[in-house]
């Protein structure tokens, strides 16, 4: 119960960055590059420092091969960045609401990238998620019908990009978790730091800044400190006394916080069809989450 309380605090802070991002993205017309580079090496910095003072030169460690670099490089630019390029797309197109939903698919899409790349054969629970989510997701973005979208259709497929990047984000870490001496938040230090070093060498931040209002120093500093370093450092906590798949599925205190806190402050409208289909994608991701670990706990007795 106490991993699960301190992943759904975590959770809860991610819901609550979402809703802020929109503020940044349409209130504050803020540009994604140099909203990027102020966030990814801001938030780079500050988890790296956490780092040394937790792991001290286990910080490091992943430099000791050019195999983990590499796997660190690709984390970096093909998971961390372009995932938080698509989602902020997503949501300046859009609204936060359905750029989260869209994004909560990502285990789907790493399962199905493990059916499509490695040839696994696909659990029931698999298939029932899918027709599930896709169920949802089509309730959630037209009403119910096929001929309009609820929202634009860029915001559709960043949307869906959001998603597909996000199931980048968790596997590409994978091999550098796996080599059992690099601690998480060191490797997501380092991918932020490496973002904002690229993100910078496309757009400085001190080049072009948008006016500095109060709006926008308090947004900027909820996004870093509430959506990236306090959730993420809750989350490690969380695991030491819960398994990863119980919680994995607390996320979806996510999307729900996000509904929540946009209808109350940003005006969000929502049909009795959107949110149904959000629902549905939400027991879709639970479905297959719950599925995978039956599987996992057969294997084991």
């Amino acid at each position: 119960m106490q991993g699960i309380f301190w992943a759904a605090i975590a959770s809860t802070m991610w819901g609550i960055s979402g809703t802020v991002l929109q503020v940044i993205s349409q209130g504050e017309k803020i540009p994604a590059d140099w909203y990027l580079s102020v966030r990814m090496l801001g938030a780079g910095i500050v988890v790296l420092l956490i780092s040394l003072c937790l792991y001290g030169k286990k910080t490091f460690n992943v430099f000791r091969s050019g195999r983990s670099i590499a796997w660190l490089f690709a984390y970096a630019i093909f998971g961390l960045s372009a995932n938080l390029l698509t989602f902020y797309y997503a949501i300046q197109y859009g609204n936060s609401a359905s750029a989260t939903i869209l994004q909560y698919l990502s285990p789907l899409f790493i399962v199905l990238g493990a059916l499509v790349f490695k040839h696994q054969k696909p659990l029931r629970s698999d298939m029932i998620a899918f027709v599930v989510a896709l169920v949802g997701v089509f309730l959630a973005i037209t009403k119910g019908n096929i001929f309009t979208l609820s929202i634009p259709l860029p915001a559709l497929l960043f949307g869906i990009a959001s998603g597909i990047t996000c199931a980048f984000y968790v596997v590409l870490p994978r091999p550098l978790v796996e080599e059992g001496n690099n601690p998480s938040m060191a490797i997501m230090g380092w991918g932020s730091l490496i973002g904002g070093i690229g993100f910078n060498l496309y757009h400085p931040f001190w080049v072009a800044t948008p006016p500095i209002t109060h709006t926008l120093i308090i947004s900027m500093s909820t996004v870093i400190i509430i959506g990236t370093i306090l959730p993420f450092s809750l989350l490690l906590y969380a695991s030491q006394f819960a398994p990863s798949d119980v919680v994995s599925i607390v996320d979806a205190f996510q999307p729900v916080v996000t509904f929540i806190l946009s209808i109350i402050f940003l005006g969000l409208k929502m049909s009795w069809v959107e949110v149904l289909g959000s629902i549905l994608v939400i027991l879709a991701i639970y479905l297959l989450q719950r599925g995978r670990r039956d599987v996992q706990e057969q294997m084991l007795e």
